[in-house]
């Protein structure tokens, strides 16, 4: 009964995103639509995840009417620091999402608002260690386009219906951990777009069901790992496939990943956060992954599950500072320019924990056998795992 109870709120869901879908149709782009509907899924989640986190300690020391979402901006001021050592970020009673809901139908300046709410969130985290999190993460939600609306009173009008049809959706309780509504949610919305999408889609969103077998194949025999990395993570269905599947806290290290696209990266970051993986889970890197990794400092990655993109160009030769990279200088030769994907899979094994002959494909071509010494020389028995390190 539960599981049937799972797929009626499941198929409930996918209903009130179409709804959402119907009142916007033929005023915002289905690929916009997506970024607009996930900004606001993002702004309602740690909305209610703040407003939870701090009932609950009030209730846990003794007063069990206490609701953050009713306590005036000045009193709440002072929890500012702590509560963006231990959350991340912050946000005044007045910011939250159920409060600015309740008048968005009435509010003349509620684009501002808006802005100013989402570029206070990012501004909270300044100068501490979930920067790197939060910075940028609306910036992909642009409360003034012409897209919403030729005029601010249209351009409200639609965010009104937007934040309310949100308000709308049944994502359940918050602190139920055995149900993942705005992750489901989420993998809905990027599955809905990146079907009829071609290749912009495959782009950011691997199908779930190849997550599954991907993480699986991955995970074979084991329980817990150190970390997970994904050096093309796009949306980072993969990274949180390894979540789900082995639990959040098996991978005791978190979750890393690259990915070179700014919308996709801002998407990549929301989804962590949606799923519930905590700031100091995560460190998703925006930069091109061939050229210039993040993750050199790392140890080693126990897991890395990828989708890199196949026979895209990279610069290859042109570099010729990239035959002496640790990553390539094996092989003794670079990826053809235009095959990336081989490129991804020679970065893989450097960052592999202990590396395994078949923790790859291998392609055919030129380069191919000269790449096979490559893997053959990691694969050797006893040789002493690579981490990343410092480039020269």
């Amino acid at each position: 009964m539960t599981d049937i109870k799972k797929e009626q709120e499941r198929e409930e869901l996918h209903r009130a995103i179409w709804a959402i879908a119907d009142e916007l149709r033929g005023a915002v782009d289905g690929w916009d639509f997506k970024n607009y509907v996930l900004g606001t899924m993002f702004y309602r989640f740690i909305s209610e995840d703040l407003t939870n986190y701090i009932n609950q300690n009030e209730i846990e020391a003794g007063d069990a009417d206490f609701d953050y979402a009713k306590m005036s901006d000045e009193d709440a001021e002072e929890a500012r620091e702590g509560l963006i050592e231990e959350k991340g970020f912050f946000m005044l009673p007045s910011e939250l999402f159920c409060n600015v809901c309740a008048n968005a139908a009435n509010d003349e300046n509620l684009n501002e608002r808006l802005e100013r709410i989402f570029n206070n969130i990012e501004g909270s985290a300044k100068g501490s260690e979930s920067e790197a999190d939060f910075s940028g993460l609306f910036d992909d939600f642009d409360v003034n386009s012409n897209k919403l609306g030729s005029t601010v009173a249209k351009r409200n009008e639609r965010l009104a219906k937007l934040l309310n049809g949100v308000k709308d959706m049944n994502l359940g309780d918050i602190n139920d951990h055995s149900i993942d509504a705005f992750g489901d949610a989420y993998e809905y919305l990027m599955g809905m777009y990146a079907s009829g999408a071609g290749k912009s889609g495959g782009e950011f969103f691997t199908p779930p069901e190849v997550s599954v077998l991907l993480t699986r194949l991955g995970t074979v025999g084991k329980k817990v790992i150190n970390k997970a990395y994904d050096p093309a993570c796009g949306s980072g269905s993969l990274l949180l496939k390894c979540a789900e599947l082995l639990g959040r806290d098996a991978v005791r290290n978190g979750f890393y990943g690259q990915e070179i696209n700014i919308t996709t990266y801002n998407l990549c970051r929301i989804n962590m956060f949606l799923h519930k993986i905590g700031f100091d889970k995560f460190d998703i890197a925006c930069e091109d992954t061939l050229t210039n990794p993040q993750h050199w400092d790392e140890e080693p990655f126990e897991l890395i599950v990828s989708n890199p993109p196949y026979s895209v160009k990279w610069v290859g030769d042109g570099d010729a500072t990239l035959i002496n990279d640790p990553r390539f200088a094996p092989a003794g030769v670079l990826a053809p320019k235009s095959k990336a994907d081989m490129a991804f899979i020679m970065h893989s094994l450097l960052a592999l924990r202990q590396c395994r002959a078949d923790a790859a494909p291998i392609s055919k071509g030129a380069t191919s056998g000269a790449i096979r010494r490559s893997i053959r020389i990691c694969s050797r028995p006893n040789r002493a795992a690579r981490g990343f390190r410092s480039r020269p």
